[in-house]
């Protein structure tokens, strides 16, 4: 059985954040767009699935002020602009992964 791929070491900067996972692979999210694809009730119709959130409502230079991690699933961010409600699974961070590979590898889906 595969060993579930599971953050080693969480880093937070003004820009973002960037995951080194159990793999080794190393995926550095931007603060802004992580903040923007939050899935809590406030930002996403629960039931739908449509998107809430202004995306004019969050400022350009928004900042994770503090993570936290939820169970051994999960990680909870505290956003300057006050949001704090958003719970980021691992599995969600893995397959919106901005880096060159995954984001090649998600692109190779999409043709089919």
């Amino acid at each position: 059985m595969k060993e579930a791929t599971v953050p080693e070491r969480i880093h937070r900067a003004d820009d973002g954040v960037t995951i080194t996972w159990n793999d080794s692979h190393v995926a550095t999210f931007a603060a802004r767009d992580l903040r923007l694809r939050c899935q809590c009730a406030e930002c996403r119709d629960e039931m739908t699935g449509y998107p809430l959130l202004d995306p004019d409502t969050v400022p350009e230079d928004i900042v994770p002020l503090r993570i936290s991690l939820v169970g051994a699933y999960a990680i909870k961010i505290d956003w300057s602009d006050g949001h704090s409600t958003g719970i980021y699974s691992f599995d969600a961070l893995l397959a919106i992964c901005p880096c060159e590979d995954c984001a090649t590898r998600r692109a190779s889906f999409d043709t089919y």
